[in-house]
């Protein structure tokens, strides 16, 4: 087996930058969000299960996924088709 020298990664000043704005994005988001539930003020999804487009959290994922749930039948020919004797 072939031995290779060790991967060498440097850190540069933009990588720097970018990971602290990133970072400082992070916490004001969860910063805002820790201010809401301390408030006390419920979201939509909190109250009724549903958001603003009046769709529940399941609908949100299934449309999101490309899920389209179709009913099932109950009626017997459905079920078991067009037999004959």
């Amino acid at each position: 087996m072939l031995r290779r020298k060790p991967t060498r990664l440097e850190l540069k000043l933009d990588d720097i930058e970018e990971f602290d704005s990133v970072k400082k994005e992070l916490e004001s988001r969860k910063k805002q969000r820790d201010e809401v539930d301390v408030v006390g003020v419920a979201t939509p999804g909190e109250m009724g299960g549903t958001t603003g487009d009046g769709k529940t959290r399941e609908q949100m994922i299934n449309e999101r996924i490309g899920y389209k749930p179709h009913p099932k039948p109950n009626t017997l020919p459905c079920l078991f088709g067009n037999l004959q004797f």
